[in-house]
């Protein structure tokens, strides 16, 4: 089977279920941003080495976005099944971990910081910004057929998980952080 099928060469592609859409289709740049991201945690985890400790629930987060990603595609309106799992249990997953470590960390932080310090933290930078832009897309997705409320849920957490892991990267490498300005309310406790 050739990889090519010459069938999205007039700016189109088809959803899940055989519809086809322009390529610019707000649902195709959710699911297609959400796969960037998932090629930047692969980078990621070249990176990090085979045997790094985040691995393995690193390749669980790609299986799963590699779901969402199916049921994004296919419009709430498909008679078609979608035969792909649904990762409901994304966001409690990434607040385990998040938890876990903030736990093991020796540095705790009231500012935002800089994105950088070193290639792995900056990578996870790229990542939660990456996941961002997704969410944004996803919104917008959500404003015309409905999504699934564990999908929202599991990538709003996963942005915030992938700052806890470029802090803790920081963290165990014992590279300072470089603080920008206070977090607000902190800045108002203060100002008191």
């Amino acid at each position: 089977m050739k990889i090519y099928t010459k069938k999205g060469d007039k700016g189109t592609t088809a959803l899940f279920g055989g519809s086809r859409v322009d390529k610019d289709d707000v649902r195709v740049n959710c699911y297609g941003t959400l796969d960037e991201v998932n090629s930047t945690i692969g980078l990621l985890r070249a990176k990090l080495g085979n045997e790094h400790e985040w691995q393995p629930r690193l390749h669980k987060i790609q299986k799963d976005m590699m779901d969402m990603m199916s049921h994004l595609a296919r419009p709430s309106d498909c008679k078609k099944e979608n035969p792909n799992p649904k990762p409901e249990d994304g966001a409690e997953f990434c607040e385990q971990w998040i938890d876990e470590l903030e736990a093991s960390m020796t540095s705790k932080s009231d500012y935002f910081l800089l994105p950088g310090g070193n290639e792995i933290s900056a990578l996870c930078h790229v990542v939660r910004t990456q996941m961002r832009r997704g969410e944004r897309l996803l919104v917008s997705l959500m404003k015309v057929d409905t999504v699934d409320d564990y999908i929202p849920a599991y990538i709003n957490r996963l942005s915030d998980l992938f700052f806890i892991l470029s802090r803790a990267e920081m963290d165990k490498a014992g590279v300072a952080e470089e603080k920008w300005q206070l977090f607000l309310y902190k800045r108002k406790k203060t100002a008191e």
